[in-house]
């Protein structure tokens, strides 16, 4: 038997698609027979006899039970063992595939900030990301129904207990007494870290108020994705009714954390890693830190004024995981809200724990979460300026830049980085150009210390577009 998957499906980092429309318990079915026949292929030779085990999870989307259940019948018609941990968020499948060492892979159903109507898969292959390439040999697989035939078998195993409990150890050394005036508000966002979220606040220190934490896969009260500010309004509400210290919030598998301050100012992900690597380098100096090609200048800046080695990389969580591996990095985020924590944790992207950390950093250091805030410095930069091109041309004309900036005409006073699209910093700033791996669109991106700076840069982008046939036209959304 063969199959062919739409082709938005398989994309760069997950699989993804609408339901109904190009996504459905077929396509599940071919995934897991694609992901078991690559992990049986892939055992050692002496490991061959056995079945692989491969744990699987699902998120809050009202297509997600439907999805495990035909994915599931796809690994075990392959020949792989299967641990069932339910619902819950991301992060927890991933803890499940980390710390059973016989584990050998991972799925998670989720639709992660997408709308209600999306769902998809996020994957783990023997402890590494999944992602690029591996992807593409699901669907290879498929085409030729090139599948291996077995029978495995189904436990059903509850562990979201010794998950919190494994969340808690984020403030192992922390005064506890120096916690107990703390005032936290939460955002689960009908997502599906809520039941996690309130089992982990009711063992933390202090007072927690939380927000959305029924799962419903129809998001009725906000979008869950906290790196849009709008979606935040609810939290920041809470923060100044209650009176609180600072506001957390989860996107839909609970991967990304958004957070504000105690007085309503968001704190972004570059923002929150300048937090995160205050605290990591007074415990673990001269570490290097990594950061995607979005994050403001301000954070390397302070990464190398506190002792650690900045380093800055491709935007996307599987490429930033893979990374940390290759440089023994303990701790890395983007300014999409995942954060990475290698040093006493897994080094995936766990906005919970991430979380609890953003407790432990500010005890540890001193300082409110909304002193440190106050403190950094005030960056004029834009949003993420998303616009559509044509897929033949996002490529080509971020080549095309590249080799107009880097040409015998290059101003001396600039410095182009061309490791994730162009980032190029002037005596104004910087800006970056580069091309969605997910989707037909360019993103930009500037940072001056000047609204004057901040114009001139934006001038340069559309210079630079315009020389390439293109403008920034419309926005787009994700």
């Amino acid at each position: 038997m063969t199959f062919d998957f739409d082709p938005t499906v398989l994309r760069e980092y997950d699989i993804r698609g609408i339901i109904g429309q190009t996504l459905g318990a077929d396509d599940a079915r071919a995934i897991g027979r694609g992901f078991g026949t690559l992990l049986r292929r892939e055992l050692d030779p002496q490991d061959r006899e056995r079945a692989p085990l491969v744990a699987v999870g699902y998120d809050g989307r009202v297509s997600s039970p439907m999805l495990e259940h035909a994915l599931i019948e796809g690994l075990t018609g392959s020949g792989c063992d299967v641990r069932r941990i339910g619902m819950g968020p991301t992060p927890m499948l991933y803890c499940a595939e980390a710390s059973a060492e016989e584990v050998d892979g991972g799925i998670q159903i989720t639709g992660s900030h997408n709308p209600a109507n999306y769902n998809g898969f996020k994957m783990v292959f023997r402890g590494r990301p999944f992602f690029g390439v591996d992807i593409q040999r699901i669907g290879e697989l498929a085409t030729q129904g090139d599948w291996l035939d077995g029978s495995g078998t189904v436990e059903s195993v509850e562990i979201i207990e010794e998950y919190v409990e494994r969340l808690l150890t984020a403030l192992a050394g922390v005064d506890g007494a120096s916690l107990s005036g703390l005032k936290v508000g939460w955002d689960a966002g009908n997502g599906a870290a809520g039941p996690a979220l309130e089992l982990l606040a009711k063992r933390l220190p202090g007072e927690h108020h939380l927000l959305f934490t029924e799962v419903d896969g129809n998001f009725p009260n906000h979008h869950p994705d906290p790196t849009v500010e709008a979606n935040l309004a609810d939290l920041r509400r809470l923060v100044a009714e209650k009176n609180l210290d600072f506001g957390v919030a989860f996107d839909g598998d609970g991967d990304r954390i958004g957070a504000i301050d105690g007085e309503g100012r968001v704190i972004w992900g570059d923002q929150l890693l300048m937090i995160y690597a205050e605290d990591l380098l007074g415990r673990l100096p001269s570490s290097t830190i990594i950061a995607d090609v979005k994050a403001s200048r301000a954070l390397f800046d302070s990464v190398a004024r506190l002792g650690g080695k900045p380093v800055m990389w491709k935007t996307g969580h599987s490429l930033i995981k893979s990374k940390m591996k290759e440089v023994s990095s303990p701790l890395a985020g983007e300014m999409s809200g995942h954060v990475f924590f290698a040093d006493d944790y897994y080094g995936f992207d766990d906005a919970l724990y991430a979380g609890v950390r953003l407790i432990a950093a500010s005890a540890r250091l001193g300082r409110s979460v909304t002193r440190m805030r106050g403190e950094m410095p005030d960056m004029l930069n834009t949003p993420e300026l998303r616009f559509q091109v044509d897929e033949s041309r996002k490529f080509a004309a971020i080549d095309e830049v590249k080799a107009r900036l880097t040409g015998k005409d290059q101003p001396a006073d600039v410095d182009v980085n061309a490791t994730d699209g162009v980032r190029v910093t002037t005596p104004d700033g910087w800006w970056l150009l580069r091309a969605s791996n997910t989707q037909d669109v360019l993103v930009a991106r500037a940072e001056s210390d000047t609204e004057e700076g901040l114009e001139r840069l934006l001038g340069l982008i559309d210079e630079q577009l315009a020389l390439s046939g293109l403008e920034r036209g419309e926005s787009a959304g994700h």
